[in-house]
């Protein structure tokens, strides 16, 4: 998905976004970049691809070779960025996060007028914050731009923009899917995508920029240039699996949601008098596993942690492109704790289940140890379509997606009519979904966490909350 950090101060203010951006590597995992600009050499720009080593140590040194009292910067799964682009409006670096799904239909238009180009990179492909800069550029002022570029987006763009006077335009996306926040010290201000990023850097809460809305920050103030919008679809998935712990968006920490979330599935889990007589809950980890503390401690039955992932130096980011060598890998990851396995019925709780692959592994990994059984339990609703706005559930066809992919096995394409009622656990096509998926994966048993469930974990009202791979609502 990718994240970004920025900021714009009295001082050099290189080495806190340089660490600020760091504590967004868990985000993207393709490249990293920072921009910067000072009033002796102008814009300064360093990219480079982190697929096999952290955005440390590529960058390590960075202060000897840049130096600026604003700069922005980011961590991104896809294109090379910030980029710099002279335009009409300036020269001025740019970083983006989001999805662009009318990319191609975008620079034709563009092309088809403008006699202009692009940058071509090797698969033919526009870098897409190149595609949104061309886009601003056709008005006269960032404002008008930014506005223009989402709008005729079909999907999701979050912007940041530094600009030669050192100020820096913060735009959130239009119904506001992905978090921007502001912070303050007393020489300037920051803007990022995680709070703590720059908590841990000396830096205050100043405000969450709200949907849609743009502002202009520099070392002395925040400007509003555009007020926030009233339509709010935030992601769930912030809070279920993207973001860190110890974040928070919209005034909702992360961690507690998760704990609250697995609390939530406890208290179901009790009442239908599902999974008893359990030795251990665990996460998968790892951002299952708060969501398992809070189920164990809703239901008394001890949390351990039956296996431990080796992530010296294999961590999640750095997997190698190669998929025999990635499943070799994941194997490879996984160190039993056989005293807390043998002859034990545990239940694990994962932050959702995609495609249910790796997870069948694990499962196969647990019995091959010596468990007696493995009960799962999702954190989130069965997904049924696949994500349009972000990275998260993003594939070429919905029949990647183990509970689309089981419901028309089970049903041809009449099931489909039905995914409410297939999401639902309480209803006998529910029911059925559960079981074949536990036939696939393994399973003792499954439940996932109702819609309901999850919203009442995350403490905000639904209609704030973009639902639409459980439920297909935009």
């Amino acid at each position: 998905m990718g994240g970004f950090f920025g900021a714009t101060s009295k001082r050099d203010v290189i080495l806190d976004v340089f660490f600020g951006v760091d504590y967004h590597s868990h985000l993207g995992t393709r490249r990293g970049g920072m921009a910067a600009v000072n009033g002796d050499v102008g814009f300064q720009r360093d990219i480079h691809n982190i697929e096999n080593a952290p955005f440390r140590t590529k960058f390590e040194g960075i202060t000897d070779e840049m130096h600026g009292n604003a700069c922005i910067g980011c961590i991104s799964d896809s294109d090379p960025q910030p980029i710099i682009i002279r335009s009409n409006l300036g020269t001025y670096a740019i970083s983006t996060i989001g999805i662009i799904n009318n990319a191609d239909k975008l620079v034709e238009q563009f092309l088809s007028f403008s006699g202009g180009h692009f940058n071509a990179m090797t698969s033919g492909r526009v870098n897409s914050t190149e595609l949104v800069a061309a886009l601003i550029n056709q008005k006269s002022n960032f404002v008008e731009g930014i506005k223009f570029a989402q709008d005729i987006i079909e999907g999701t763009a979050s912007i940041l923009i530094l600009k030669e006077d050192g100020h820096i335009i913060a735009a959130r996306d239009k119904v506001g899917r992905l978090p921007i926040l502001l912070g303050k010290d007393e020489d300037g201000y920051c803007v990022s995508f995680e709070s703590f990023a720059y908590e841990k850097l000396g830096y205050t809460d100043c405000k969450e920029l709200g949907p849609g809305e743009i502002v202009e920050i520099s070392p002395d103030g925040v400007e509003v240039l555009s007020p926030a919008l009233k339509k709010k679809r935030i992601c769930a998935f912030l809070w279920t699996y993207y973001g860190y712990p110890n974040s928070r968006y919209e005034g909702v920490n992360v961690e507690v949601m998760r704990n609250r979330n697995g609390a939530v599935m406890a208290r179901t889990d009790k009442q239908l008098g599902n999974a008893e007589n359990i030795d251990y809950v665990s996460g998968v980890p790892d951002s299952g596993t708060p969501h398992a503390i809070g189920y164990a401690n809703e239901s008394g039955i001890p949390f351990a942690r039956p296996f431990i992932k080796y992530t010296p130096t294999w961590p999640r980011s750095f997997m190698p492109q190669n998929q025999n060598e990635r499943n070799r890998v994941a194997k490879m990851k996984l160190i039993p704790v056989h005293d807390l396995i043998d002859n034990k019925s545990l239940l694990f709780v994962d932050d959702s289940i995609v495609r249910g692959t790796q997870l069948r592994e694990t499962v196969d990994f647990l019995y091959a140890n010596g468990a007696k059984d493995v009960h799962m339990r999702s954190a989130c609703p069965p997904i049924m379509y696949g994500c349009k706005y972000l990275n998260f559930s993003r594939n070429t066809s919905d029949d990647d997606l183990i509970a689309r992919r089981t419901i028309k096995e089970l049903e041809g394409d009449e099931g489909l009519n039905h995914i409410d009622e297939y999401s639902d656990g309480t209803t006998e096509r529910g029911k059925c979904l559960r079981k074949c998926i536990c036939d696939k994966l393994n399973f003792a048993s499954l439940e996932f966490q109702s819609l309901d469930g999850l919203v009442e974990a995350i403490g905000l009202p639904k209609d704030c909350i973009c639902t639409y791979c459980w439920d297909g609502k935009e």
